[in-house]
């Protein structure tokens, strides 16, 4: 079963493990996401740490994936 949005956002990250990825150009100028479990992730700002990360369940994180990998952003 995946955790609701307001159980997501409840979740506390300080122990999060933050990564960018490697395939940036712009590793400077890039997001880092974090695995929060089950599936779910936290996406944050990496020039700006201090704003609040955005959290997705598995399924919306899953969606965006496949659209990143099937070109829908490009």
């Amino acid at each position: 079963m995946q955790a609701r949005k307001s159980d997501l956002y409840a979740r506390d990250l300080t122990e999060a493990r933050w990564v960018k990825s490697t395939r940036s150009p712009y590793r400077e100028l890039c997001v880092e996401v974090a695995d929060i479990g089950g599936g779910a992730v936290a996406i944050r700002d990496s020039d700006n740490t201090d704003l609040p990360a955005l959290r997705f369940t598995a399924d919306e994180w899953a969606a965006f994936r496949d659209g990143v990998r099937d070109g829908e952003f490009g």
